[in-house]
């Protein structure tokens, strides 16, 4: 049986929150590149708002994972980049209402000095285990 078992705090460990500190999972593994605002004429959503960038974030994730027959459920990890700190709580806010707290990713977040690109706030890489052919999540 594959599935994802999420260990969202384990003994002697800070509570986490709306990740996971530990998820274990086995099945077909979807690695998603690393996502920025971009819609799908490669322009710029949201310029100067975290919030709208984060959006557009999760909404290109989750057409990635469609794209490989998997969905938000299967995340087992969430890399997120961020030009400021101060940007988290809106990475946050479309975090939720993307994933919800059903599906609790284990999860990291970095301040960097800049993404590839002026004006990108935000970018978040996936890691995502999808269960084999007859087995369940």
């Amino acid at each position: 049986m594959s599935q994802l078992v999420r260990i969202g705090d384990p003994a002697g460990v800070a509570p986490s929150g709306r990740y996971s500190h530990v998820v274990v999972g086995s099945g077909r593994q979807v690695f998603v590149s690393g996502q920025v605002a971009f819609d799908e004429q490669g322009k710029l959503v949201g310029e100067g708002d975290a919030l709208a960038q984060a959006r557009q974030v999760f909404g290109n994730i989750g057409r990635c994972l469609a794209a490989a027959g998997a969905g938000f459920e299967h995340l087992a990890k969430l890399t997120v980049f961020v030009t400021d700190i101060g940007y988290l709580p809106a990475v946050r806010t479309a975090w939720d209402e993307a994933l919800g707290s059903a599906h609790a990713p284990a999860s990291s977040a970095v301040q960097v000095a800049g993404l590839f690109q002026p004006g990108l706030l935000v970018e978040i890489e996936a890691y995502a285990v999808v269960p084999e052919a007859g087995q369940s999540s």
